[in-house]
């Protein structure tokens, strides 16, 4: 017993020091950003920045807090995550329910399963969705962003697994007491599923804010696209040139103080920070909503 005990903990020592290596891995380059995106622009541009901050500055979040079109694009991302993360949750919820009974209580149960496990497998492709949000007028709209991913078959079938593994008795006792299956979802299921509603919501949430592709194709006007396309656009481009046709001598002195690539790091933590603050309220319920339900007694 001693023996399985010491070799127990000895596993455990080796299980978080591997851990722990892999969450450093994962923590220096947004280190490394923090402290770029703090750093002035000479020692920026030095290369002796590391992880933290040289000759601190704030010049690079002030320029970035000073720039209209990126605070426009924070807002559209905001909207699109409240709208779409929504949505989605709605439509997870109320085909998860159906789909989560028995073939004799709900006959059509194995069509509609096939069908959303279909369009997990095969896809119009990028070509036919653009011409579907063309011809529905969606071009330039917020909604083009929202609506081709509001029904997540992934989601779907994580809830799905969770309402199989609450009691059937509960629904068969409410039932009888005379509540319908709307009261039966919204009084019983939905509060009991709150881990797993969490978790598609992280996935619903996280997926929004960093989508930056349907952005710049379905989106033309700048002033309308998210942040992470935004984003993508700015950080492809070789210069943000800052200090162009500027006349204003201390307007132009304070562009002196950054560059390149300390409002480029400035722009990639504002725009993960949202994320970086939502996700210790729901990460207490991630790994019980993904779990839970995947075993059966």
């Amino acid at each position: 017993m001693n023996i399985k005990s010491r070799g127990y903990r000895i596993f455990l020592v080796f299980d978080y020091l591997f851990i722990g290596l892999l969450a450093l891995l994962c923590l220096f380059p947004m280190l490394n950003v923090l402290a770029i995106s703090f750093s002035s622009s000479t020692a920026a541009a030095d290369g002796s920045v590391v992880f933290w901050p040289e000759d601190f500055s704030l010049a690079a979040y002030e320029y970035v807090t000073e720039d209209v079109t990126f605070l426009s694009a924070m807002a559209i991302s905001c909207v699109r995550v409240i709208l779409g993360t929504g949505l989605q949750l709605l439509f997870t919820v109320l085909c998860a329910y159906p789909l989560s009974k028995d073939s004799r209580r709900f006959k059509a149960r194995t069509v509609y399963a096939w069908y959303f496990v279909f369009t997990t497998l095969f896809g119009g492709g990028m070509i036919p969705t653009y011409v579907v949000v063309n011809n529905t007028n969606l071009i330039n709209t917020i909604w083009a962003l929202i609506l081709p991913g509001v029904v997540p078959v992934f989601n779907i079938i994580l809830m799905i697994n969770f309402f199989r593994g609450i009691p059937n008795a509960l629904e068969e006792a409410a039932l009888i007491d005379g509540a319908g299956h709307f009261r039966v979802l919204r009084s019983i299921y939905i509060p009991l599923a709150a881990p797993s509603i969490a978790t598609v919501t992280l996935f619903s949430l996280v997926a929004h804010w960093n989508s930056w592709f349907d952005g710049m194709l379905y989106i033309n006007d700048v002033s309308r696209q998210p942040v992470a396309t935004y984003l993508q656009s700015k950080l492809i481009n070789s210069s943000l040139n800052t200090a162009q046709n500027i006349t204003d001598l201390n307007t132009l002195a304070r562009l002196t103080k950054i560059s390149d690539q300390t409002v480029k790091s400035a722009l990639v933590f504002v725009g993960i920070a949202p994320i970086l603050l939502v996700y210790p309220f729901l990460q207490k319920y991630f790994t019980q909503g993904l779990t839970v339900g995947s075993v059966k007694e």
